[in-house]
């Protein structure tokens, strides 16, 4: 029985030194798109834009929204007014010229027991550079007022009885006659009369207090 055993291992150990010594040879699988050629000298460098002609750069920017602000206008294209411009033109003009202005304007007689009286009068109409002057009883107290948008006051210091106070339009502007809306105060703060004039230059418009 050992004999057996023993002859058993010895064909093992030189089947197992037979295999040892016989190389084995591999054969290389190749992949197909591995291999890549070495580069030719002088060949261009591939660009890195992109060549989707989906995409364009300028294109691109161009559709984004523009930083340039249109001026708004109420102006039309084919040379109508707007209601705009209507205002604009309403406020930009006195009164027509009429015959009636070249006359002087007489505005009434007042009678008062107070010492004074206070004129205030602005140009109601456009203020266009419309100058007056003003006399009481004759003797000119003011000797060159423009009207504004705003009243001027004028202070009229009276005499006992009679008191004629006369404002002159020295201009008529740059629009129209000379255009003016006045109020006269007491000296009591008291409202005792409020009118317009429209004069042409040197006509002149009066009103009349008695002093009491």
């Amino acid at each position: 029985m050992k004999i057996h055993y023993i002859f058993f291992l010895l064909v093992i150990s030189s089947s197992l030194g037979f295999s040892q010594e016989i190389p084995v040879k591999s054969t290389p699988i190749e992949r197909a798109g591995t291999s890549f050629p070495p580069p030719n000298e002088g060949s261009a460098i591939p660009s890195t834009k992109s060549t989707n002609p989906f995409f364009k750069s300028k294109e691109r920017t161009s559709n984004l929204p523009s930083e340039k602000k249109e001026t708004f206008s109420m102006k039309t294209g084919n040379d109508l007014l707007t209601a705009g411009d209507f205002i604009e033109k309403k406020w930009t003009e006195d009164k027509r010229i009429s015959e009636e202005y070249r006359k002087d304007q007489y505005l009434g007689d007042f009678k008062t027991g107070g010492s004074y009286v206070e004129v205030l009068c602005r140009d109601y109409q456009y203020v266009d550079g419309d100058k007056v002057r003003v006399y009481v009883n004759g003797k000119m107290i003011e000797s060159v007022i423009e009207l504004q948008a705003n009243y001027t006051p004028i202070l009229v210091k009276l005499e006992s009885g009679l008191n004629n106070i006369e404002i002159e339009a020295l201009n008529q502007g740059s629009s129209g006659p000379n255009t003016a809306a006045f109020k006269i105060y007491g000296d009591q703060g008291e409202l005792i009369t409020s009118n317009e004039w429209n004069l042409l230059t040197g006509a002149k418009a009066s009103v009349i207090f008695v002093k009491q």
